[in-house]
């Protein structure tokens, strides 16, 4: 068998990849409250992420509303966020490029800290 050549005497050729590699992606849980007072990441809510938004379940609103929020808290665009589960009822999951999960967590920890927002309310 010469050199290059396969079983049966059949060349092999090396071949480039020639793609682009996709980009990190993760997925998170979450547990949505349509039409609260105000939207919040409000922490753990078992394996999911607990977030309140003040849009109405209409039409796909919270569902945006979410996203946006999610967006803002992470701080990426918008359209690195895909709704890939859960369109039309509380418990949803969210794709996310360009993140790993360990960066998800920290932000969305951060994001839902305790006192972040919230004004002393001991006087």
């Amino acid at each position: 068998m010469a050199c290059g050549e396969g079983a049966g005497g059949r060349s092999r050729v090396a071949r480039q990849y020639t793609g682009r590699m996709a980009a990190a992606s993760t997925r998170v849980r979450l547990r949505v409250s349509p039409g609260a007072g105000r939207a919040q990441i409000v922490g753990r809510h078992g394996d999911a992420w607990k977030v309140r938004v003040t849009a109405a379940p209409e039409q796909g609103r919270a569902n945006e509303a979410v996203l946006r929020l999610l967006a803002e808290a992470l701080a990426v665009p918008r359209d690195t966020l895909e709704l890939v589960s859960g369109h039309g009822g509380r418990d949803k999951i969210v794709e996310l490029t360009g993140l790993g999960p360990a960066l998800v967590e920290r932000r969305l920890a951060s994001a839902s800290a305790p006192d972040r927002g919230r004004k002393d309310r001991r006087t």
